[in-house]
């Protein structure tokens, strides 16, 4: 399945807010507005969505969420969504979207990572349409540091357009910003030294392949179904191959990580696999298994390079990562980056 590109934004094009997932509470409401006007300082008209409620685990009921971001997604005036954030339950949109009109409807950007990760990768496996697994709108105020790019940056960019991004070297050890008390907040606190090492043994690495991956808590619940068929997406790329990147929320241990990404190998989310990109994570370690322990013992047999603490995930800072998008990966001892390229 040939991947689409939606259309570079232009200044005064509208970006859609809606909540797929988890709303935004009253006390962060200042930090959603913050978050707005900075994608309207970029020249972009901002449009809010109905189903924003955060008094509860969901913004809204499923058929509600579900109609909305189809709504978006469809309308040629909308040219990307973005979320607030991620949240718990996007899997219950999934039989409430018709990704036959999707596959049909002029393409457009749809952003977010976490439990948007439920959203946006059966989106390009089922439609071939590229997505952006990179930070949400909450975060878009933030710094982009030096090496990463902003979800902005990529959704501007045009076809063909390739870009590189490269480990800023620090990032935030624990936490996150407190939202209420500093809604305004711009600087990301990256307090801890750290980089990309290889977890399989060592060499240089310079492989290429199309990208697709997303967040393990969320993606492992749909493995074997028909909304995450990696397989037939990594048969279609097999003259190429795959990157394939996944991500921890921290939430979860490395027992139970492990245990998942095993189940995601087994079930072909790897086929085909060239390289696998780790994100960093805050997840604990248990006793008999530390994190990088667990993602060897669950994807070693595949005999790829194995590239941790990529900062992809849920420890920030944030680096984008486009579902589709053509990679190489390079890790040595001198060069370690990921250029993409939207073709």
């Amino acid at each position: 399945m040939p991947i689409r590109y939606p259309r570079p934004l232009r200044p005064g094009d509208r970006v859609a807010v809606t909540s797929p997932s988890s709303g935004v509470n009253e006390r962060f409401r200042e930090r959603l507005h913050v978050a707005i006007r900075e994608v309207e300082a970029r020249g972009f008209e901002v449009v809010l969505g109905r189903c924003m409620d955060g008094s509860g685990h969901v913004s809204a009921p499923a058929p509600e969420r579900a109609d909305e971001l189809m709504s978006m997604l469809t309308d040629p005036r909308i040219k990307a969504v973005v979320p607030p954030w991620g949240g718990e339950m996007a899997i219950d949109l999934l039989p409430l979207l018709d990704f036959n009109q999707l596959r049909v409807a002029e393409p457009t950007w749809l952003v977010g990572f976490s439990d948007m990760s439920t959203v946006i990768t059966p989106l390009t496996l089922l439609t071939g349409v590229a997505t952006i697994h990179g930070n949400n709108l909450m975060d878009t105020p933030y710094q982009v540091p030096e090496g990463l790019v902003s979800w902005i940056d990529i959704v501007a960019a045009p076809e063909g357009h390739h870009f590189t991004q490269t480990p800023p070297g620090h990032h935030r050890a624990t936490g996150w910003d407190d939202y209420v008390a500093r809604p305004e907040v711009r600087e990301l606190t990256l307090d801890t030294p750290g980089t990309w090492i290889r977890l399989d043994g060592s060499g240089e690495v310079d492989v290429q392949g199309r990208l697709i991956g997303g967040c393990i808590e969320t993606l492992c619940n749909l493995t074997g179904t028909g909304y995450l068929d990696v397989s037939a997406f990594a048969r279609a790329e097999a003259a190429n191959g795959l990157l394939v990147y996944v991500e921890a929320t921290g939430d979860d241990d490395a027992l139970t990580i492990c245990r998942n990404l095993h189940g995601m190998r087994l079930a072909g989310f790897f086929d085909e696999a060239n390289a696998v990109l780790v994100g960093r994570t805050s997840a604990p370690d248990t006793p008999s298994l530390s994190r990088h322990q667990a993602v060897l013992d669950a994807l070693g047999p595949l005999n790829v390079p194995i590239i941790a603490d990529v900062e992809c995930g849920h420890v920030p800072p944030f680096m984008p990562i486009v579902n589709g998008a053509r990679g190489r990966l390079v890790h040595t001892s001198t060069r370690r980056e990921l250029t993409q390229t939207l073709d």
